[in-house]
């Protein structure tokens, strides 16, 4: 049925049914529905007549197409259809249209196609963010050629011809863009090609900015979205085939639009970047406010105050407003004084004594009547009190209006609200609340409209106040005793009009009653007003033109208003113009808008007459792009009687109310109109040029200079300096116009006060002027030009754009049938001390992502070769997306608002960065033949230090009995056993808190015995052979790793792969065996069954193992013999380690260094065997390796073992740990961190009523290989405050592969100590300490105190030079635990050949060093040590382990530091991103990336051939992908001056992290390039 009803042929339907239809089809283009809801609704309209009529038509389900001939005159009249069609035209649409405009487009866009053609790639874009696209092909194929073609398309009848309108008919295809024409007549042809066509076509024209060759770029949804676990997450891309299609991006390889991209960039930029290095904003502004030295400059004379002619108040005139209502209610009670049609056309009408009658009845209830039960809401004369009537409603209005001004409240007129959440709504709630309104006056009808709460009561909109609600209806009479207040006096507020400014905050215009009169006698005298008169009223009449015209001086003059409905002109165009035919009208009040719309009428031109309009008052005549309108309108209705001189453009705004106004009949003088050049205009300079000019603007005037009024034109920016003749200015008007904003001095004083200044600062007289917001001069005879507002103006380095320009070229590209006309909002937003522009448009539905971008190209090439200027960002929203304002506008402000906020939904976007900015700074020159020498006398002449630092001796030398006793972790592990056998070493938890293991000395001596025999007799060991051991995290790794130490093989640790995740994470095991030249395998059950599975046999061949050992099945037989190595410094254990590059790098460990590093930590963090340490990191490699397997059996403490994997399922278990064992000292890592912050935050108050405690904490390390997240470490501190933890006991540590601890906080160190470093001169090495909360400032955390006998220097990477304390270097570190070197690096060893045997070219220059890879630098910090009872007994009252390793040069650890190095890192000198000559570190773009939205939950940066691409996860729906693009480019080129390449927009867990928390962004780069990853989109800015 539905489908039947689908293929009615709709002229055989009923009158009725096809009138609703229309009406229907109108909701649908106006955006009013979407697709669905419009054919569920036509269904239902259709099937009740789908039995009787079987015949199928060609009608369309989508945007519905007029019919009828090519020329429209056909004999039988138009269906009802048809005529609405023709009238589907959105508020705006044909205000900007221009002949002269799209000639100038199309012959811009044809002269491109000489020059190269280099192609930009297309995004691409998951299948779910695309718009639904049904097939066009089987629409009709001039589906929206009414809306989009200039004058209408077909169905227009004979007098088209005389705008020079070429209709196509239905069944001819649209041919292809014409070649450049010279007439002045229009093309509106539409391409409807297949995908070939269309994108040859597109690379021939676009060859200058954004040119487009590829195809659709579709990638798909990814079936799992799981967030991926930590172990997941490494190395997610290294080893996935590449078959060149997985990501259904077809031909196109990630990597290949990256050289597409390249090549479209490599085109030189208008104006070279200037060569200049800035250390504040100054130059940056100076580059954005560029002054062009071949600018135009204005060359007249400073001009004087142009003058209106004397104010005359014509005799008989009513003295006022109120006076006015009592003589006409009285005397003419009968005359009419409003008519309103409704949408059936049907009218009501209004006398003017019945106005006079029910004015009075508001004015009595208004005064009289109590508003709240205890008469707290009373009126008085001078309260301010809301008008909220619909647009339909002006009967109501008016009478409630004239109430008012009885009564002598002032009235506020607003729209109305229509949900709680309205675009802009808010702001007219601050209004309300500023003017101290109460009540709401309103009419029954609207009442019920309005949103109710569930008891029954309008709800509260979204930032207004509190309001009583009253119907203006059905009121008792007033007394006949009762008489209206005295009149109050003339300076006393009428009214307040609202207003908007460009950023959207609402402000109330006060005018006085003495203003309100003025204006409307100079209106009368100009506008010639008589009584008795008829005027047609089209305009909103609660503000501006149709509040002066048709409320305030209509009245005055008793005249009669037939006011048009917004709803009734959109379903017939030609109504207003019907009503002037039959109510003979002589003055009609119109916009632009409506001109085109009556043209557009064509079928209902026959019977109207307009010979009766001497006054046709164009309200929007100082838009410059009203001139087109007035003249085509004036073409075809002269003919109607229309004359030439009715039309009068006026220019006016709600401060300075009418600027000026073309007097009817011409009495003023002449009329004027020029061609100016759009080039000087943008300079502020009028010039006149060619009238065939592609870049000019012709302007019309806009009449003369109101009666008793002044106006003069001064500079737009700074001081109110007076214009010269041939300069652009704003202007001011005294005489007429509002007399301030209600609350808002200051505004006030800036606005309504100005005095004009001579050149010499000097006022000109004393006459006060008030700023209209219009730009423009005054021409010959003192006709006012206006060339747009300060609103609509967008100053771009230097250069003054105008909005309504930008939007009439971008209106003139062709063709037009991909977006819809009206709905283009354009602004700038300010990005790197300058202003930015950007056009967003809506798509129509059945736009596919190669038309959208070929005419997103295409007006890119028409802005910049017509204007000049380059458009930043270019988006496309779903249809009816775009925030509207009551009558169906664009919500300008709330758009751009929302673009800002990530808010707007963009169904394509394309942002041109590289092109529009062109103020980036550029580094300080690097001077080559400065030497590390010079550099170290350039720090003492300067008096800086020379970085270097150390920590306290260790106390023993190597050559004491002690320390050889104790060389061996190994033996000392025998002798625990011997002295301490039941002493409990390490306890394993589960997930639920409960102990799953433990391990005493003893114990672990004789499974480690065990594990040896196995290795001896089953895996047949040599002396130094490499024994893998891919155990989980637990006691049998420790046993594992001392069974091989006990017979001298070598321990390497290897995190298992992961159950879910085989096919990523079992090739990265299998490297590490294999790199490690390992000869066994050694691990338990569970894991060797998972090695040997079939899963794992697709990513691993089981056979290529070596042998794997069984630690679950050991023989419980003693080793015969201990090995002992000859001496400390062989190898003990190899350390393996994929660093955030994406190095695998395995270290060498020797025993001297094992033993060096476990009592380097003993000191430090006073490890004793009663203490009770918890452990919850990865125990693989690095400092996690040593606290987890080494310290326990060094210093004799209790490990409580808690595997991060086990906090994954239970979030509060290693905090609760922490409590239930009263442990002073932990130890974990940022993802453990991370964990509970996130997964906890809702359940402290919980936590602390199950008693969890951490008041006992002294020290939580953070174990890190990078800078200290300061804001992770910040947020852990402040959540778990509430449970007792000392925030400063939280800390960081820092190790790294040549040492795995440098850095750590210590038992008794000072607390933390945290520094503001310059973001901009860390860019250029250099470290420039600033205050807290300064510009650009960055916060750094030191990493941990000097652990005992390191020693740290920073030095020059490059020169190896020693650096300054200011400056930022390489840390380069001795210490008797540095690893003994690279077993292998997996990459590119020659690299790092000198990592462990660097020395300084300068200074000690005997001395070696190891390099650590990572920046940083050295600061002299105040250390105050801890203080309270538990702190400063450390020492005293601590539980000495008399047996183990003495405590000698410990002594001085409690002395109070006054002044102790801190060290700074601030990141891998590998991951640093050089640009432009700076370095940069990505964790610093990568912050202000996830600060700019909400909804990302994780982001990466890397560079690729001088691209930067950012990689951000979104935490949300994936149409929310493309609201990210533009706020992450502008954040990384706003805070660090960097022009993003490439966005990447994934779901969240494609950014692969290490073990240790740490994002390895090299790998997520690989998998980008290979095209591994599912991306939701990829954005490639331009």
């Amino acid at each position: 049925m539905a489908d039947l009803a689908l293929s009615i042929d709709t002229a055989d339907l009923p009158a009725d049914v096809r009138e609703k239809l229309a009406e229907l089809e109108l909701e649908l283009s106006e955006g009013d529905i979407t697709q669905k809801g419009y054919e569920k609704k036509r269904a239902r309209l259709l099937n009740p007549h789908a039995q009787k009529l079987q015949q199928v038509g060609a009608a369309t389900t989508g945007a519905p197409a007029s019919t009828g001939g090519a020329g429209g005159g056909g004999s039988r009249p138009a269906p009802p259809r048809a005529r609405r069609a023709q009238r589907r035209v959105t508020h705006n649409e044909k205000r900007y249209h221009s002949e002269v405009r799209q000639e100038a487009v199309q012959q811009a866009l044809a002269a491109m196609q000489t020059r190269p053609k280099p192609s930009m790639p297309m995004p691409s874009k998951r299948t779910s963010v695309m718009a639904k696209s049904p097939d066009r092909e089987c629409r009709d194929s001039a589906s929206s050629s009414d809306e989009d073609s200039t004058g209408g398309g077909v169905g227009i009848d004979s007098s088209a011809g005389a705008i020079g309108i070429t209709p196509l008919p239905r069944s001819t295809p649209r041919p292809p863009p014409p070649p450049p024409v010279t007439s002045s007549g229009s093309r509106h042809h539409h391409q409807h090609q297949n995908q070939s066509q269309d994108i040859s076509q597109l690379v021939d024209v676009m060859s200058n900015l954004t040119p487009f060759s590829s195809g659709p770029d579709v990638t798909h949804t990814a079936v799992n979205n799981r967030r991926n676990n930590a172990a997941d997450r490494v190395q997610r891309f290294a080893y996935q085939p590449s078959d060149g299609n997985n990501t259904g991006t077809g031909r196109w390889k990630v990597s290949a639009k990256i050289q597409q991209l390249l090549n479209t960039l490599k085109r030189p930029k208008r104006r070279p970047l200037p060569e200049f290095y800035e250390d504040d904003d100054i130059e940056l502004e100076i580059a954005a406010n560029y002054k062009d030295p071949n600018a135009p400059k204005p060359e007249g004379n400073v001009m004087s105050a142009t003058f209106g002619e004397q104010l005359v108040v014509p005799s008989g005139l009513p003295r006022n407003l109120e006076a006015a209502i009592q003589r006409y209610g009285s005397a003419s009670f009968k005359a009419s004084v409003a008519t309103v049609l409704d949408p059936n056309g049907k009218t009501n009408t209004l006398t003017y004594g019945k106005l006079l009658s029910r004015s009075q009845k508001i004015s009595y209830a208004l005064l009289n009547k109590a508003f709240s039960k205890n008469n707290e809401v009373v009126l008085k004369p001078g309260d301010r009190i809301a008008l909220i009537y619909p647009n339909n409603d002006p009967i109501n209005f008016l009478c409630a209006w004239y109430g008012c001004l009885q009564a002598g409240i002032v009235p506020v007129p607003i729209e109305v609200p229509l949900t709680r959440r309205d675009a802009g709504s808010q702001q007219i709630g601050f209004l309300l609340g500023s003017c101290g309104v109460q009540i709401a006056l309103t009419s029954e009808a609207c009442l019920k409209g309005l949103p109710k709460s569930p008891t029954g009561d309008v709800i509260t909109f979204k930032g207004w106040p509190r309001l009583h609600w009253m119907v203006t209806e059905h009121l008792p009479r007033s007394p006949k005793d009762w008489l209206p207040p005295p009149r109050l006096s003339d300076d006393t507020p009428a009214y307040i009009e609202y207003t908007t400014d460009k950023d959207g905050s609402v402000m109330g215009v006060t005018v006085t009653r003495a203003s309100m009169l003025a204006h409307c006698r100079a209106l009368t005298m100009a506008c010639s007003y008589t009584e008795g008169e008829n005027m047609v009223c089209v305009l909103d009449f609660k503000r501006e033109v149709g509040l002066w015209h048709s409320i305030l001086t209509s009245v005055l003059n008793g005249m009669h208003v037939i006011f048009i409905p917004y709803a009734l002109m959109k379903v017939n165009p030609a109504s207003w113009m019907q009503m002037i035919t039959k109510f003979r009208a002589s003055v009609a009040i119109v916009k632009s808008r409506d001109l085109h719309w009556g043209l557009l009428a064509t079928k209902d031109h026959k019977e109207i007459s307009l010979s009766s309009v001497r006054l046709l008052l164009v309200a929007d005549g100082a838009n410059p792009w009203s001139l087109s309108s007035c003249d085509q309108f004036l073409s075809v209705f002269q003919v109607k009687g229309l004359r030439v001189d009715a039309v009068c453009p006026c220019a006016c705004g709600s401060e300075a109310m009418t600027v000026s106004v073309r007097r009817p009949g011409r009495a003023g003088g002449s009329t004027g109109r020029g061609v100016l050049s759009m080039a000087g205009l943008s300079h502020g300079v009028v010039r006149v040029d060619q009238e065939n000019s592609l870049t000019s603007l012709t302007l019309q005037d806009c009449g003369q200079v109101m009666p008793g009024s002044a106006i003069i034109v001064v500079k737009m920016d700074g001081p109110s300096y007076i214009c010269k003749t041939d300069e652009v200015g704003e202007i001011c008007v005294s005489g007429v116009g509002g007399n301030g904003y209600w609350g808002l001095p200051g505004l006030t004083s800036s606005v309504f006060g100005v005095y004009p200044l001579d050149a010499d600062a000097k006022a000109v007289g004393e006459q006060c002027y008030t700023r209209s917001g219009l730009l423009g001069f005054l021409g010959p005879g003192g006709l006012v030009f206006i060339c747009g507002s300060r609103d609509g103006l967008m100053t771009v380095t230097g250069r003054k754009h105008n909005m309504d320009d930008i939007i009439a070229t971008v209106l003139a590209v062709e063709p037009m049938k991909f977006i819809y006309r009206g709905r283009i909002a354009v602004f700038s937003i300010r990005v790197l001390r300058d202003e930015r522009i950007c056009v967003i448009a809506e798509q129509r539905p059945d736009c596919s992502e190669e038309e959208s971008f070929q005419w997103m190209s295409r007006v890119l090439q028409a802005v910049d070769s017509i204007h000049q200027v380059g458009i930043y960002c270019l988006a496309l929203v779903q249809h009816n997306h775009l925030p509207k304002t009551p009558l169906g506008g664009i919500h300008l402000s709330e758009c751009k608002r929302r673009f800002l906020e990530g808010t707007l939904h963009p169904a394509n976007v394309l942002l041109c960065p590289h092109t529009c900015v062109t103020n980036l700074p550029q580094p300080r020159e690097v001077h080559s033949d400065v030497g590390p020498a010079s550099v170290i006398v350039g720090n003492l002449v300067q008096g800086n230090r020379l970085a270097s630092a150390q920590g306290r001796d260790m106390g023993l030398t190597d050559d004491s009995d002690a320390a050889r006793k104790y060389q061996f972790i190994s033996e000392i592990l025998r002798w625990r056993a011997m002295s301490t056998p039941d002493h409990n070493l390490f306890t394993l938890l589960n997930s639920k808190g409960g102990v799953a293991k433990m391990l005493s000395c003893s114990e672990l001596h004789k499974k480690a015995e065990r594990i040896g025999n196995l290795l001896l007799e089953k895996g047949r060991i040599n002396t130094g052979g490499h024994v893998a051991l891919i155990f989980p995290p637990g006691l049998d790794l420790i046993c594992a790793f001392y069974g091989c130490l006990y017979v001298g093989a070598v321990p390497v640790t290897i995190r298992p792969p992961h159950l879910q995740n085989l096919q990523t994470t079992l090739p990265t095991v299998r490297m590490i065996v294999d790199v490690s030249k390992s000869v066994l395998v050694m691990s338990n059950q569970n894991i060797i069954k998972l090695l040997k599975s079939k899963e794992a046999s697709n990513a691993v061949d089981i056979k290529s193992w070596p042998m794997i050992l069984d630690t679950d099945d050991v023989p419980k037989k003693k080793l015969a013999m201990l090995y002992r190595a000859p001496t400390a410094e062989m190898l003990a254990y190899l350390d393996f380690s994929v660093s955030t590059t994406g190095m695998l790098a395995g270290i060498k460990m020797s025993h001297a260094a094992v033993t060096s590093l476990c009592r380097s930590m003993k000191l430090a963090c006073e490890l004793y065997p009663s203490r009770h340490i918890a452990l919850c990191l990865d125990p693989y490699c690095g400092l996690g390796f040593a606290l987890w397997c080494l310290s326990s059996i060094y210093s004799g403490h209790h490990s409580i073992l808690i595997p991060p994997s086990e906090v994954e399922v239970n979030a509060a278990l290693w905090l609760s740990t922490v409590s239930q064992y009263r442990v002073r000292d932990t130890f974990c890592s940022y993802g453990v961190m991370e964990l509970c912050t996130k997964g906890l935050g809702s359940t402290v108050n919980h936590l602390r009523s199950r008693g969890v405690n951490l008041g006992c904490v002294r020290t939580c390390v953070a174990i890190a290989e990078e800078r200290p997240r300061i804001n992770l470490t910040s947020s852990f501190s402040k959540l778990f405050s509430a449970l007792g933890l000392s925030p400063r006991a939280v800390s960081t540590s820092f190790g790294c592969r040549v040492n795995i601890a440098i850095c750590l906080q210590g038992a008794s160190s000072p607390e933390p100590s945290t520094v503001y470093v310059d973001l901009r001169a860390l860019r250029n090495d250099r470290v420039s300490l600033v205050e807290r909360g300064s510009p650009h400032s960055l916060c750094l955390m030191e990493s941990g105190k000097l652990l005992p006998g390191v020693k740290v220097i920073i030095a020059n990477p490059e020169t190896k030079g020693q650096c300054g304390d200011s400056h930022l270097g390489e840390i380069w570190v001795q210490s008797s635990h540095n690893a003994s070197g690279y077993f292998t690096i997996y990459g590119e060893e020659s690299d790092y050949v000198d990592h462990f045997n660097a020395k300084l070219v300068t200074g000690s220059t005997g001395e070696v060093y190891a390099r650590t890879g990572y920046l940083g630098f050295l600061r002299r910090t105040e250390g105050t040590l801890h203080t309270g009872n538990e702190e400063n007994m450390s020492l005293a009252g601590r539980d000495n382990d008399s047996d183990t390793v003495e405590m000698s040069g410990f002594q001085g650890g409690s002395d109070s530091m006054e002044m102790q190095d801190a060290v700074f890192v601030v990141g891998a000198l590998d991951e640093t991103i050089v640009m432009r000559g700076m370095r940069y570190h990505p964790i610093d773009i990568e912050n202000s990336v996830m600060r700019c939205h909400k909804k990302i939950a994780e982001c990466a940066v890397f560079t690729w051939s001088n691209l930067l691409v950012v990689v951000a996860e979104l935490d949300g729906i994936d149409s929310e992908a493309l609201n990210l693009v533009p706020l992450i480019t502008n954040a990384v080129l706003e805070e660090h001056q960097l022009v993003v390449g490439v966005v990447v927009v994934v779901d969240p867990g494609v950014v692969p992290i290490n073990s240790r928390g740490e994002k390895q962004r090299m790998h997520l780069r690989d998998g980008f390039l290979s095209d591994q990853i599912d991306a939701i989109y990829i954005a490639y800015n331009m």
